[in-house]
């Protein structure tokens, strides 16, 4: 039985990680510790689990429980921190999305893993959905050709989109943006179903909707004076579970969570577009804006023998009304369909998949490659990475600058 240590008593940490470590995989997994510089969250995980001691010293922790990994689910700025001293305490790591937010970072968390020989696991549960698998899948039959050219677009709902901008997200400082933050797990998945690394990237993004764009605001919405009339207003006092975990919890250190989406103090993009040039030459166009109307994302591989088109549709109108299917054209224009069985787990059955092989105890095979270690958590971040960078100066970035060479 392995034992697994906290770093960060997230809602992420609690749902995804702590309770089926609890409850599903209690055979072959225990929590032996858990940290959080906020004690009340951290009570929170361990009343919710298996009543794991709480600690406010992440060394001491490893020291007294000597866990034999621990997941790290802080705040994405200090990712790197926790890694690092996982890593050179003797443990493992698994690290939720994304692996780090700089390319300081990203190359210290590389070289910690190298030296201290211990193992980095970023979890991609999106690489895990059955509806993706297929499309790698596919693309691994050769039924495409060479990948030349991707099309991919992302939208977030002014739902999913706007919580960016209410919570701690809200800072470059804090997350890197929604191009690392978010789109990690995007780009991720383009490398993946490649089977290729990134090489240059070129970007441009915006900050047009979210932030000062109008005059009618304040702090957070449980204290707002336009609250009756802002279409934005969240009542997640009024949620207990959301009230357990943020609410109750602030007097220790401050942070709210349902900050007001047009404050001057939000600084990263809502709107943003992504060229990217890969080692083996296909082309990915990419684009993220975090304010439509519904929720979902389209994908289209053009290759020499064919096309591929993927769609999924998340929220609003049209949400689950469609067979989820992939259409596949050769080069005369045959249309072949596949449809994929919807299941109503987490992030389309990939939760579960992941936690299986993260826990389960038992090894799998991994032909298709679905565990990503921190060689695909850099990859995926850099592409981000470098897209900032080239927003902020307007030219082209090379993937391998930002590992150093």
């Amino acid at each position: 039985m392995k034992s697994y240590a906290f770093a960060g008593a997230s809602s992420r940490a609690i749902s995804m990680f702590a309770i089926p470590i609890a409850r599903r995989f209690h055979d072959t997994a225990r929590i032996a510790g858990v940290f959080d510089v906020n004690p009340h969250r951290a009570r929170l995980l361990s009343e919710q689990t298996t009543h794991p001691p709480i600690f406010d010293d992440f060394d001491a922790m490893l020291r007294q429980t000597k866990p034999d990994c621990v997941i790290v689910t802080t705040v994405d700025r200090y990712h790197h921190e926790y890694i690092i001293r996982a890593l050179e305490a003797g443990c493992d790591a698994i690290t939720e999305k994304p692996m780090t937010i700089d390319a300081e970072k990203c190359r210290a968390i590389l070289e910690a893993e190298r030296r201290s020989g211990r193992t980095v696991i970023v979890t991609f549960n999106y690489r895990f959905m059955p509806y993706v698998t297929l499309a790698k899948e596919i693309i691994r039959s050769g039924a495409l050709g060479s990948i030349l050219n991707v099309d991919f677009e992302w939208v977030l709902d002014r739902r999913h989109g706007a919580d960016y901008f209410r919570r701690w997200h809200r800072r470059m400082e804090n997350s890197g943006g929604l191009l690392v933050h978010k789109s990690t797990h995007h780009f991720d998945l383009v490398n993946w179903w490649l089977d290729d690394d990134p090489e240059r990237v070129f970007a441009c993004g915006a900050r047009r909707f979210y932030g000062p764009t109008r005059a009618e605001r304040g702090e957070r919405c449980s204290t707002c004076d336009y609250a009756r009339a802002c279409e934005f207003y969240v009542d997640y006092a009024g949620d207990p579970t959301m009230k357990a975990l943020y609410f109750d919890a602030e007097h220790y250190d401050g942070y709210f969570r349902d900050r007001c989406v047009f404050s001057d103090e939000i600084d990263i993009y809502d709107t943003m577009s992504v060229c990217v040039r890969y080692a083996g030459g296909a082309q990915l166009a990419y684009s993220l804006v975090a304010y439509s109307p519904y929720e979902g994302w389209r994908i289209s591989f053009t290759g020499t023998r064919g096309r591929m088109e993927l769609e999924e549709i998340e929220s609003g109108p049209l949400a689950g009304r469609q067979p989820k299917t992939i259409k596949c054209f050769d080069a005369q224009g045959k249309l072949t369909v596949h449809e994929v069985t919807v299941t109503e787990d987490g992030h389309g059955g990939g939760d579960s998949r992941l936690l299986e092989r993260l826990f389960g105890g038992k090894p799998m095979p991994d032909p298709l490659g679905h565990m990503a270690g921190s060689r695909a958590g850099a990859m995926s971040i850099l592409i981000g990475i470098g897209a900032n960078q080239s927003i902020a100066s307007g030219q082209a970035v090379n993937i391998a600058d930002l590992l150093g060479g």
